[in-house]
């Protein structure tokens, strides 16, 4: 069986904020990246903003397109939760443990990772799942804070105290924003301290991009948005720092290709519980079974994606260069990852999910690259 290629050559998202704390002289951060020494550095997240898509719209995105940019891949799976989480790090999936949308966390079920709740629909988990026991790894933003950077993240007001938010962005001061405009002031307000670092986020691109579909209208008319919003930062730049633009994930478009897990018998046969998501799903089989549950996946998918069993898939580097003993378990007895631009649906446990038209998680190149693109003040 072909295997996803992994891009190795090409700087992971993970390696942003490392290279950036680096340039700010924060003790015990390297740099992979070129960035030059700073006073004051901020790091923007466009959710979905992938690659391919920039370069295909780039008429509606003149100022992204106008600053010197490099790909960046973002890892497996290719959504939110693990990309926020190496921003967080500063390390890849296998380490940070935010192992997909939702995974299987031993003695508690299957963990919505956004929502903080029993997947799917259960109850809420922020009094019985504490989030820095989930990512128990001290944050960039810690580190940068107790090295003296005044640290800012800046994002949703409807995020701030939530347990994932706690999960991988704890540690920098958390600053409410409810709409572009008090998010270009915030963020250009976090920067003027002589020694600053700033995380910003935007979810809007994402959300257009899975109700919609990638490229279509509404998901153009919000990339103009988000230029309009890079132009007001750019422009208002103090001296001496360095503003980048980076996203967590890319997105594709399904197609007719896609399987409903909960219409064919044959996938469900020895499973525990199914979790993950439409392009990239943990399989939890019963004890004994994973032989023949891979067996059944790969059958019955057959090249709509890359089916493996857990092993194969750390050995390959799914996950990154180390998968720590504590996330090992909550990788997938068997992992499937979609191809071309199929999907795994599972229309009657998750409508909301499988109605989306736009979705990623997989390693096609649309979904796995992402632009750094940087501006200096």
């Amino acid at each position: 069986m072909d295997l996803p290629v992994i891009a190795r050559d090409t700087p992971h998202l993970s390696e942003v904020v490392p290279s950036l704390l680096h340039a700010l002289g924060v003790p015990g951060f390297t740099s992979t990246l070129d960035v030059p020494e700073l006073s004051r550095a901020c790091v923007l997240l466009i959710d979905g903003l992938g690659w391919e898509l920039l370069d295909a719209h780039a008429d509606v995105a003149p100022v992204l397109n106008s600053l010197r940019r490099v790909p960046l891949r973002v890892g497996y799976p290719a959504t939110t939760a693990a990309g926020l989480a190496a921003i967080g790090t500063g390390v890849a999936t296998g380490e940070h443990g935010m192992a997909g949308y939702t995974f299987d966390v031993p003695g508690v079920g299957v963990l919505n990772t956004l929502s903080w709740r029993h997947h799917p629909g259960g109850p809420d988990l922020t009094d019985t799942l504490p989030a820095e026991q989930v990512q128990p790894l001290t944050t960039t933003f810690s580190r940068a804070a107790a090295a003296g950077v005044s640290t800012s993240v800046v994002s949703s007001k409807a995020f701030d105290g939530t347990s994932f938010t706690r999960a991988v962005l704890r540690g920098g001061q958390y600053v409410g924003v409810r709409a572009l405009g008090d998010l270009a002031a915030a963020t250009l307000a976090a920067l003027r301290p002589d020694r600053a670092f700033c995380h910003a986020y935007h979810a809007d691109l994402d959300t257009m991009g899975h109700i919609y579909g990638p490229g279509s209208p509404a998901w153009r008319l919000q990339l103009g948005q988000v230029d309009r919003l890079v132009e007001s930062l750019v422009a208002g730049l103090p001296a001496g720092s360095l503003f980048a633009v980076v996203a967590d994930h890319g997105m594709v478009q399904l197609d007719d290709t896609v399987v409903d897990l909960d219409a064919e018998p044959e996938l469900s046969t020895g499973v525990r519980v199914v979790a993950g998501e439409p392009r990239a799903r943990h399989v939890y089989a019963e004890d004994g079974a994973a032989p023949d549950v891979l067996a059944a996946w790969r059958e019955t998918l057959g090249t709509r994606a890359w089916v493996l069993e857990r092993d194969e898939a750390i050995e390959q580097g799914w996950f990154g260069p180390r998968v720590a003993d504590q996330v090992r378990p909550r990788i997938g007895d068997v992992v499937a990852a979609a191809r071309g631009n199929s999907g795994m649906l599972r229309r009657q446990a998750e409508p909301k999910e499988s109605a989306l038209i736009g979705q990623h998680g997989s390693f096609t190149t649309a979904e796995q690259l992402v632009p750094f693109a940087v501006a200096y003040g």
